[in-house]
């Protein structure tokens, strides 16, 4: 375990923040700084093809070691953090045999984590976390999901007894602004299926998430002296205030759950004559998802109606629900699900309140599922990860390698 845990803190001590506002493939140019150590640790450890190409794509080999036709199988993990929370000098907190009472991150500014508010802590009694010190967020995710693939690769070549098939990994820049797929050469790649390692709670298994766009609203207001506005001014900030009244109150992040979609605002700013903010727009149903669509630009229009003309819209699509690529080929979850409680572990299937790499990699012809990562309250100070979830995660990985030989 402890050089899993090693692996783990030597990743999220190099800051991989990516950017929504680059043009760019990686997006920040320091994503390179991991993706190259990994490069190197991949040949060091005996995995064949090892490649990274001018987008910071990385891939690797595991080659078969049986003698009978395989499915080749992948696994797929992502090194960028979350432009949300500062990924800046990292500095990790080790809580052996956790005693179930509140976690000081940060004296200085009472930063607690406790489980009264994050009651999953209480799952862990007796477990060793990785915490934050309260200043950045952790990169579990998905620098977990890296540490665990690396080391199950590393695993199942120090023991050629265990019998597998050719397996291939690969790890992406950019997921966490929506952009890990769009360069990933699937062809290439040459996988029938792959999982990514990229879930949260110990026992996540997730084959549907959100249908996804994103919405910037731009409005063009009229300053004049307020005293003699009557008539003339047109307040850019009130109109976008009154676009995000009419949204539905209930239908937000903080107010929903399961398979409930919602809107999200995110980004705002804004001066009498401009603003704009941007939103999120969710929903696993796609007929739902078209129809939320379709309210925020009917929104649009009867504002304009009213103010003049002043909204611009542009709404974008990011990604899909994958449960319409992966039901046809069901087979891949329940190996998943067979490799989990082999070790114990009880399965969670459930939708993914969110998107990976898989969703949009499921749409490009590589049906994709997500397992655990093993990390909890990701992108932000109060993130955490039980090294015990990280270890079972490994397990997970060599199971599904030998459980896909064995039925071939």
């Amino acid at each position: 375990m402890q050089q899993l845990i090693d692996r783990f803190l030597g990743y999220v001590k190099i800051d991989t923040q990516s950017n929504p506002e680059s043009n760019t493939t990686p997006s920040t140019e320091k994503q390179w700084n991991l993706a190259l150590e990994l490069v190197s640790e991949l040949k060091s450890i005996g995995l064949e093809d090892v490649t990274i190409d001018n987008h910071a794509y990385i891939m690797a080999t595991l080659p078969s070691n049986i003698d009978k036709p395989v499915p080749t199988i992948g696994f797929i993990a992502h090194f960028d953090t979350t432009p949300d929370f500062s990924g800046f000098n990292v500095n990790p907190q080790i809580i052996k045999n956790y005693d179930g009472k509140d976690i000081v991150l940060n004296a200085e500014r009472n930063i607690i984590l406790s489980p009264d508010y994050f009651e999953d802590l209480l799952l862990y009694k007796g477990q060793t976390l990785i915490t934050t010190d309260g200043t950045t967020l952790l990169g579990a995710d998905d620098k977990a999901g890296i540490a665990e693939i690396i080391t199950a690769m590393e695993y199942l070549i120090k023991h050629p007894e265990i019998k597998h098939g050719k397996i291939r990994i690969a790890f992406t820049p950019d997921e966490e602004i929506g952009r890990g797929a769009h360069k990933f050469d699937v062809e290439k790649f040459g996988a029938q299926w792959a999982y990514t390692m990229d879930g949260s709670q110990i026992g996540e298994l997730e084959y549907e998430n959100f249908n996804a766009a994103g919405a910037k609203v731009i409005i063009k207001g009229k300053s004049v002296h307020p005293g003699y506005a009557k008539g003339k001014m047109v307040n850019a900030i009130n109109i976008a205030n009154e676009f995000m009244s009419i949204l539905p109150m209930e239908e937000t992040p903080e107010h929903t759950t399961g398979r409930e979609g919602f809107f999200h605002v995110h980004h705002m700013q804004g001066e009498i004559e401009h603003a704009q903010f941007e939103l999120i727009i969710r929903d696993h149903d796609r007929e739902k998802f078209e129809e939320r669509k379709v309210l925020v630009t009917k929104i649009t229009e009867k504002l304009n109606s009213i103010h003049g003309d002043c909204i611009s819209i542009e709404i974008k699509d990011q990604y899909y629900n994958m449960r319409e690529k992966v039901e046809p080929v069901m087979y891949i979850v329940e190996i998943a699900k067979r490799a989990m409680e082999s070790i114990g572990i009880k399965p969670i299937i459930k939708p993914i309140r969110g998107g990976t790499d898989g969703s949009q990699l499921s749409y490009m012809g590589l049906p994709c599922p997500n397992i655990f990562a093993g990390g909890h309250n990701f992108h932000g100070k109060y993130e955490y990860i039980p090294a015990q979830s990280m270890v079972q995660a490994v397990g997970v990985i060599v199971k599904i390698c030998e459980i896909t030989a064995d039925k071939a």
